[in-house]
Parts: structure tokens; C-alpha cells; sequence
């Protein structure tokens, strides 16, 4: 194995992104500080008009009952001394006087042709007074009215006549609400001063809040810069809270990660130069024994360059198939898609392999349970199942078999290739799709492997959004069982 590209360009980000970290954490907590204050702002001012409006409505509710009272007990005075008839009672202007500076108001008693007979203020008396809450009144409904704007409460009472319901007149009383509006301006002063002086103690409370938070951040993101720097042996604990925890788990998953792909890295690199220069070595052997010796016979010359040949060859495949891994590793590769009659396909596949089948007296075998059209790149399925095949093959007895089949569901096409070869030890089938691994080495190379077969299989069915499976017993055989979407699904 070895770090593939797309890991270095996440490696890349995460490099680029916490360069900027202060900036990102100054920006958290400045964050955290506007919520801390706004949560704490929000409910301060709610209260503080809450309680304001609560008491400005209790406070006229109080004043319109109570002069609603005056109003009945005085249009009872009213009835008594005939006060509609004849208005020279000193006993009612007394009351009336009284009335109107207690609550610094206006009294207007009004008879039943609407006409104003007494007016507190001298203002309108003699004249007709039609206005709707009058009228209203008239008919036996008692009003009241607060007017915000200009301050004031007005109330009308009915005057019954004397031993009757019948309405003979009306009491309009105006009061002032001054005083109610002085308070109310008194508690939004204290209330603002209140709210203010919490707003400081919540802003220093929210800033030393904000630097607790923001600090086990802090050291994550410390943690995650030093690996700019290098991969260090450390684990990041930082449970303070359930996401801190969660966010060393992923990274400490991810630091595990790079490490293994740094280690990967490094051990393909070495295959890779150990690989390539055995066929170099045997080379040069063979060249110098043949330098080194005169008269050399023809046959032992013949043989000689046969061996360099075949060392050429070998590391002809080794090159070939490495750049078939680069290319399947490439961030971005192309698929070439195309619609393909995979029962066909297979065929072509086989018959191709068919000569070296033959050659060691492997009988293969297809078995096609139903036509498949399916979404694939042809060449890379095509190096799947050859390379699948070609180590059936190989790694096959004298005289044994191998058997390929192909079935399809709804979803999902799948081949399995059989063999009776000499199978996979338990203890190996974890690793055999790593790139230059070989269960035995020396039986290998004499084979000819490169041990890139299977990792560039399961390369290209991986493009394909598909996934392999091993199934294989020490002597008796293995099976490979390869399932591939037959609709074609980009990333």
C-alpha cells in the first residue's frame, strides 16, 4: 500500500484551514459572547416592559373603577336634590369641585336632550353634547375609555330618575392620567439603570464563559497544527465537553490514519526498489558471467539471454502494472462508461486467457444464470477479471479447474471465479490485496507474480463502486466473489 493523492490533498486542507486558527477561535468566542449577552439582554428587557405595561394597565383598571364609584354615588346626590332642573345646589358644586381637584379632572353632566348642563370647566354649558360615548350612555351602557396619547380617562355614568330605571342623564368625567405616566417613565429610568448594570456583570460573566469554552478548542486545534510539523506519539484527550470528546476520537482516527499511510508509504517504496532491482541484479549476473568468460559456447550464450529476457520481461510487468495502480489511484481519473453486454464480455475475457489455461491443463468453465447489461469502464473491469483469472490460474494444480459465473439482481451484478488451486492460508487473506504482498514468495516469483494482481483488481472494481470478497481454504481452493453496480454512480 501507499498514501494515495486524494490523502494528501485532505492533509493539504486540513493544513491550510488551521493556519487561520486564532482568527477562527477569536471569531467563536466573539460569538459566544453576543449569544451569552443576547440571551442574557433578551429576557432583562421582556421583564422590564413586561412589568411596565403590567402596571400601567392595573393602574388606569384601579383609577377607571374608582371614578366610575365616584360617578355612581354622585349622580345618586344628583337624583336627590333635582340637580338636572336646577343646578344652584351648593352641596353638588362642592362635590363637584372637590371631584375634579382630587383627581385633577373634568366633570360634564349632561340631561336627557343631550344638553350641558353643568360644565367644571365653563366651557361648554348650554351647548348639545352628541358624542358617541354619550349617546351610549343614554341608552343604559356605562363606558370608560383611556387615551394614552393625550393622558387622560374618560367615564360616563347614567343619572336614573328618581324611583325608576329610566335614564334622566349622563355623567362625563375626565381625569388625568399624569401621574400614572410619571411612574411609569420612573420604572423604565430604574429598569433601563437595572438592566444595564446586569448587562455589564453579563458581559464580564459572558467573557470568561466564552475563554472556558473556547479553551479545550484551543488545544485541539493545537494539537491539529502540530501535525503540519510532524505526526506525534501523543493522543489527544479532551473530554471537557461530549463534542470536544467526539472531535479527539475522529482526530485521534485520523492521525491514526495518516500514520499508517506514512508507513505504507514508506514499505511500498522499499518493494517498489526491491522489486525493480531483482530483475536488474539478475541481469547484470547473467551479463557479467557472460563478459567474464572467453570463448563462451552458443548454447550457454542462447541460454544465458533467454534468462536476461525473461528478467525483462519481469520487470516490464512490474512497470506496466505500476502504472496501471497510479492511473486507478489518480484523484479525478476518467471512466470511460459505456452500456456493455457483460455475458459477452466475460467471454472475450476467457477466451484470451484460454492458451495459458491450456498450457497447464486448467479446464475453465463459464455459467451465465442471465443476461446482464450493466454501466462499466471496460478496460479496467477487463484488467479486473483477467488478473483474478490469470491467478486462478496460476497459483492452480496440474490438471485442475476453474469455474466463472455471472448472475445479476435488481441492483447488483456478480462474478465469482473458482478454483481448486492451493488456496490462502487464514492468517494471510487479510493482506492480499496490498500492493507487492505474496503468501509465498519464492513460489511466486517463480510463477512470475508481481504481487499487483490483486490490489489492481480490487482497485478497478473500487472505481466501480463494487467490493471483493475472499473466500478461500488452505489446499482445496479459493474464491473471489466481485459485486458491481449495473447502473454506474459518480462520486
Amino acid at each position: 500500500m501507499y498514501i494515495q493523492s486524494g490523502e494528501w490533498v485532505i492533509i493539504s486542507k486540513v493544513k491550510r484551514q488551521f493556519r487561520f486558527r486564532d482568527k477562527i477561535l477569536k471569531n467563536m468566542r466573539f460569538r459566544l459572547i453576543m449569544c451569552i449577552m443576547l440571551a442574557g439582554l433578551v429576557p432583562c428587557l421582556a421583564a422590564l416592559f413586561g412589568i411596565v405595561k403590567f402596571y400601567e394597565s392595573r393602574a388606569v383598571e384601579l383609577r377607571t373603577a374608582e371614578i366610575q364609584n365616584q360617578c355612581t354615588i354622585l349622580s345618586n346626590q344628583l337624583n336627590n336634590f333635582g340637580y338636572l332642573t336646577d343646578t344652584s345646589s351648593e352641596v353638588i358644586n362642592a362635590s363637584l369641585t372637590q371631584l375634579t381637584d382630587i383627581y385633577n379632572g373634568r366633570v360634564v353632566i349632561v340631561d336627557k336632550d343631550l344638553k350641558v348642563v353643568k360644565d367644571t370647566y365653563d366651557l361648554d354649558e348650554g351647548k348639545t353634547d352628541v358624542s358617541e360615548n354619550v349617546i351610549r350612555c343614554m341608552r343604559g351602557e356605562r363606558t370608560s375609555h383611556y387615551d394614552k396619547t393625550n393622558h387622560y380617562i374618560e367615564v360616563t355614568s347614567p343619572i336614573t330618575e328618581r324611583g325608576g330605571d329610566q335614564v334622566a342623564g349622563v355623567i362625563l368625567a375626565s381625569v388625568s392620567t399624569d401621574g400614572i405616566e410619571v411612574t411609569r417613565q420612573v420604572l423604565y429610568t430604574h429598569g433601563g439603570v437595572s438592566v444595564g448594570i446586569l448587562m455589564a456583570l453579563l458581559a464580564m460573566f459572558s467573557v470568561f464563559l466564552a475563554n472556558r469554552m473556547v479553551l479545550p478548542l484551543r488545544r485541539i486545534t493545537g494539537a491539529i497544527e502540530n501535525v503540519t510539523e510532524g505526526y506525534s506519539d501523543d493522543v489527544l484527550h479532551v473530554d471537557t465537553y461530549t463534542e470536544t470528546e467526539q472531535l479527539c476520537e475522529a482526530f485521534n482516527k485520523m492521525l491514526g490514519r495518516l500514520k499508517l499511510l506514512d508507513e505504507s508509504r514508506e514499505e511500498f517504496v522499499s518493494n517498489v526498489s526491491h522489486e525493480l532491482k531483482t530483475p536488474m541484479t539478475s541481469m547484470k549476473v547473467l551479463a557479467d558471467s557472460l563478459l567474464e568468460q572467453e570463448g563462451v559456447p552458443v548454447e550457454m550464450y542462447q541460454e544465458f539471454m533467454q534468462d536476461i529476457a525473461k528478467e525483462i520481461d519481469r520487470e516490464n510487468r512490474i512497470i506496466t502494472d505500476l502504472l496501471s495502480l497510479v492511473k486507478m489511484d489518480r484523484s479525478g481519473q476518467t471512466m470511460n462508461i459505456e452500456t456493455m453486454n457483460i455475458n459477452d464480455l466475460l467471454e472475450q475475457i476467457l477466451k484470451r486467457l484460454k492458451p495459458i489455461a491450456e498450457q497447464k491443463n486448467v479446464e475453465m468453465v463459464m455459467e451465465s444464470f442471465r443476461p446482464v447489461i450493466a454501466e462499466i469502464d471496460e478496460m479496467k473491469f477487463t484488467l479486473a477479471v483477467s488478473n483474478l483469472v490469470e491467478n486462478a490460474i496460476k497459483y492452480n494444480r496440474e490438471n485442475g479447474w476453474i469455474h466463472v459465473s455471472l448472475n445479476a439482481d435488481y441492483k447488483y451484478f456478480y462474478i465469482k471465479v473458482e478454483d481448486s488451486g492451493i488456496g490462502i492460508p487464514a492468517a494471510d487473506q487479510d493482506h492480499i490485496f496490498e500492493r507487492f504482498y505474496r503468501v509465498d514468495k519464492s513460489h511466486s516469483r517463480e510463477i512470475g507474480g508481481t504481487g499487483l494482481g490483486l490490489a489492481i483488481a480490487r482497485n478497478a472494481v473500487i472505481v466501480h463502486r463494487g467490493s471483493i470478497k475472499v473466500h478461500s481454504i488452505e489446499g482445496e481452493g479459493t474464491t473471489f466473489t466481485v459485486r458491481i453496480p449495473l447502473i454506474y454512480v459518480a462520486a
